[in-house]
């Protein structure tokens, strides 16, 4: 069995398409998910027009346009729906380095015309050609509404990929149309990623983390040339993206740079990573690149392919080198203790919060890897070895014990139903829905306010449509919710853009008021330390409570963070 699963997540992981962190003891295993989304970069930069049409930011132009803004000219370009999309580079920052807000307006990458999209930050599904450690850039967006003083909110995008792919220029990240329906000006960042955003030799954690707190700083210099209002900035993002601003939260000085938070997706059951387990993971990856960790000389002269090498080798073999990390996000955010104070979790006392979030998930986050896993129907004993192996003594006797997870019976034919649905609902309580809700009670526990949704209608994300249940009526798989909050569904259907619009218009409402609710739709009840009130994106009422009570994950089945202690 293990054998099975190390040679399928390798054969993923060669793929980039899915990654599998590691459970207990440091096996494999499919439902420590999370979910390194496919990396289309490469059909944005470069001529693929069909593709950039329907899924990248656009790129044919009408007219050219400036801004003065205090740090220079801001060029950028008018698309035919009069939307105004400006690249940007935001931020310095050498090799290793924290980085700076920029202090002249700049293309990235030394473009000279305005409509050029930024090159991606290094990753090892990206061409040499496509990628630059100068990646960190955003691409602005504001709608032709939003002019010098309409004070208007900003939306602060951070892409997913688990924190190794991703870009401002995947797929459906085009922000016009969330621009214009907002009536707000919508940014795209992106970060350095994998070793050359967390693995500083020198032990320097959180870089990523701190690009971002330097793109808000940079906001806070230019939005209110473009219209916007500083004092009315809202973090966004889906996945590892969630994961980035959950970390953000826990950073008392990018306090007073925003002013509420939407998260997407976030896998909060694995936890922020702790300092020992950390510094294990940077001993591995200093061994790697043969620098000592004090040889600059050393450190600046090694070549990017070697660094992406060491970043890959480390990615893979997490879950070996600590099973706490896992193999899918060994590399991720860090409580330092200065930096990020607090793990947000149930592992340390909750800190004191007042910022209003909105916690959303999909119904079927985990349906693309177990079905990636397992390509054929599965019985019985396999599902019972897959919990074991995933969850150790005692969870797995206590899971198995449940009703709505217990081992499938046979079917009235006498064969073994298919275990595939029951590993799949159990995946998806596991490390996406039931840590969040308890993520919810927390917050509102502690002095904020949060609005928790369920998106049962969802528009199949690139990547998803090779797996045929993601193609199935009523499949919401992880990612399917992005294009449907940024208006980029190619070809939508009816329930599509019913909800495309209900979702633009809770986000405009949320964006101004830190309250999702408007008169157009139903009544999205705050959550409460004893009812979160799920609300049904694309559905009516709120989602049933299952198995994400008080009493169950996080008590009776422990949390990931809680097993180790993170």
């Amino acid at each position: 069995m293990v054998g099975l699963v190390s040679l399928v997540s390798t054969l993923l992981l060669a793929s980039s398409i899915w990654a599998l962190p590691a459970p207990p003891h440091g096996l494999p295993s499919p439902l420590k998910l999370p979910l390194p989304e496919p990396n289309h970069n490469l059909f944005c930069i470069v001529p693929f027009p069909v593709v950039q049409k329907l899924l990248c930011p656009r790129q044919g132009t009408s007219s050219p346009t400036t801004v003065s803004t205090p740090l220079g000219t801001a060029q950028g370009a008018s698309d035919s729906d009069g939307a105004a999309r400006f690249s940007v580079k935001y931020g310095s920052a050498s090799r290793w380095q924290e980085s700076s807000v920029v202090s002249s307006w700049a293309l990235p990458n030394g473009a000279t015309d305005p409509t050029a999209l930024p090159l991606t930050c290094p990753q090892n599904t990206t061409a040499d050609s496509t990628m630059s450690e100068d990646c960190l850039s955003m691409i602005l967006y504001v709608p032709s509404s939003v002019k010098p003083g309409s004070n208007a909110p900003a939306l602060l995008w951070i892409h997913g990929g688990s924190f190794i792919v991703g870009s401002a220029t995947d797929p459906g990240l085009d922000g016009s149309a969330l621009a214009a329906a907002t009536e707000s000006v919508v940014a795209v960042v992106q970060y350095r990623l994998g070793a050359l955003g967390f693995m500083d030799p020198s032990g320097n954690t959180n870089l990523a983390v701190k690009d971002i707190v330097t793109a808000l700083q940079f906001l806070q210099k230019v939005l209110p040339s473009f219209g916007g209002d500083t004092s009315k900035i809202t973090l966004a993002g889906q996945s590892s993206g969630a994961n980035m601003i959950r970390a953000l939260l826990a950073v008392p000085s990018a306090e007073s740079l925003f002013q509420s938070a939407i998260l997407q997706s976030d896998t909060m059951d694995y936890g922020l990573l702790n300092m020992s387990i950390q510094e294990t993971l940077q001993d591995f990856f200093n061994s790697q690149i043969n620098c000592d960790s004090t040889d600059t000389e050393c450190l600046t002269n090694l070549s990017l392919d070697d660094i992406l090498y060491a970043s890959q080798t480390l990615s893979d073999d997490g879950g070996d080198i600590s099973a706490a990390a896992g193999l899918a996000e060994p590399i991720r955010p860090v409580k330092d203790g200065s930096f990020i104070t607090s793990p947000l979790d149930s592992t340390a006392p909750f800190p004191h919060v007042s910022k209003p979030i909105i916690l959303s998930t999909v119904l079927n986050e985990a349906m693309p890897t177990i079905y990636s896993e397992f390509t054929d129907p599965i019985d019985s004993s396999t599902y019972t070895d897959v919990v074991n192996i995933t969850f150790g003594t005692p969870r797995t006797e206590r899971i198995l014990t449940t009703a709505v997870y217990e081992v499938p019976q046979q079917t009235a034919e006498g064969t073994t139903a298919d275990a595939r649905p029951q590993l799949s609902n159990l995946g998806t309580d596991q490390v996406w829905r039931c840590p969040t809700w308890t993520f919810a009670r927390n917050w509102v526990q502690n002095g904020g306010q949060v609005f928790v949704g369920l998106y049962v209608v969802g528009a199949t994300y690139p990547g998803n449509d090779l797996i045929p249940q993601c193609l199935e009526d009523g499949a919401v798989c992880h990612q399917d919710d992005i294009e449907i909050v940024f208006g980029t569904v190619p070809s939508p259907n009816t329930a599509q853009v019913a909800l495309t619009k209900e979702m633009q218009a809770r986000y405009s409402s949320f964006l101004r008021t830190g309250n999702p609710n408007t008169d157009s739709f139903a009544t999205w009840t705050p959550a409460t330390t004893d009812d979160v009130h799920p609300l049904l994106l694309g559905g009516s009422g709120e989602a049933s409570v299952g198995q994400c009570t008080t009493s169950y994950w996080g008590d009776f089945v422990q949390y990931d963070y809680q097993v180790f202690d993170i």
